[in-house]
């Protein structure tokens, strides 16, 4: 009885609108080595909100920057403008504020100042009905990087097929 009560929450968790994945940035795992990851909140206006909940976001030029004020700011992320709103509605790539604690706001300006270190989105989602970044702490790539972390994952794909099929018994 009690494992049918934890799938329907299990159900219920997956299908909750409220806790859901918006937008990720796989370009940043391939251009960069993350180091380091935090959570930020998101200042947004009602439109964005309503047109991230339609699905719609993009990650890909995004990065974050601290103002002079030791702010940090989500800058070149693209939300689209809410197809219903009206003259209230927002600009689809201005400067969004990040809600961190100031212990995380100091320990990430630390980093960034004293290596050649970057701030990028890696994830937008919703989590409890609030929107939510998940921000990385990277070290750009080089082109041969990119190139062995591809080789890399191509030697595990044919690692992997070929314990399948020795398992099946396929030669």
């Amino acid at each position: 009885m009690a494992t049918k009560a934890k799938q329907k929450a299990r159900n219920k968790a997956a299908k909750d609108p409220n806790n859901h994945v918006v937008a990720t940035n796989r370009r940043a795992r391939h251009d960069y080595h993350i180091e380091d990851r935090y959570e930020a909140g998101l200042v947004l206006t009602g439109t964005e909100v309503k047109s991230l909940r339609e699905g719609q976001a993009s990650l890909t030029d995004g990065f974050a920057a601290f103002s002079k004020s030791g702010e940090l700011w989500l800058e070149q992320v693209h939300i689209p403008e809410y197809l219903n709103g009206t003259w209230t509605n927002h600009s689809a790539r201005r400067k969004r504020k990040l809600l961190l604690h100031h212990k995380e706001l100091a320990k990430i300006s630390q980093q960034i100042e004293s290596s050649r270190m970057t701030i990028v989105p890696l994830q937008l989602y919703f989590s409890d009905g609030r929107a939510k970044v998940e921000i990385g702490i990277a070290r750009g790539k080089r082109e041969f990087d990119k190139r062995e972390t591809l080789r890399r994952k191509q030697d595990e794909r044919d690692a992997q097929r070929a314990m399948r099929y020795r398992n099946l018994g396929i030669d």
